[in-house]
């Protein structure tokens, strides 16, 4: 179907810019849906409005996406998130298949969080008494996993779109929250 992870990569960005180019305009749609539904009839106290089902999720990743990180990779709930008053960059992620995602955990193998949008390339820091800001331990099934970028000047912010690239894995476009 994908030529390579690098096409894949370039299909899943324009299908998500396609993605937030429909959310942008059908979003007034929706709005407006909202106001009149809810001003026409109201609900009982725990019901959700009618429409509830439609709101922007920042980082739904497209259903191809999902399945070839599970079964490639071993992994899904993919998120990125500005943490610690922007300076760490925190990108999580599920594990559901260990040995797949392996490598994911292996602190040999370099990780870096790039922001197209800012220029910026950011890396996993290492403390002193700490080590790396990244869990190394060996994955289980079910469990969810992290590793902090840091982001010394905040140059990254929420609502930019970046890459997380670690050794062979790539994910591109997800939104910082």
């Amino acid at each position: 179907m994908f030529r390579d992870l690098h096409h894949w990569n370039r299909c899943l960005v324009a299908g998500i810019a396609v993605l937030l180019a429909g959310c942008s305009t059908s979003g007034i749609l929706i709005s407006r849906l909202e106001a009149q539904s809810a001003a026409a009839t109201s609900l009982s106290p725990g019901t959700e409005p009618p429409n509830s089902s439609m709101r922007y999720r920042p980082n739904q990743v497209p259903k191809r996406a999902r399945e070839y990180f599970g079964m490639i990779w071993g992994v899904d709930q993919l998120s990125v998130r500005a943490v610690e008053s922007g300076e760490l960059i925190r990108f999580s992620y599920r594990v559901v298949n260990p040995a797949k995602a392996k490598p994911l955990n292996d602190k040999k193998i370099d990780a870096f969080l790039i922001s197209p949008m800012a220029r910026v390339k950011l890396v996993i820091p290492s403390l002193e008494k700490v080590g790396q800001l990244r869990q190394t331990n060996t994955p289980e099934a079910g469990r969810s996993y992290w590793m902090a970028f840091s982001n010394p000047r905040q140059k990254v912010k929420p609502g930019d779109h970046v890459n997380v690239d670690i050794g062979q894995f790539h994910v591109a476009g997800l939104v910082v929250e």
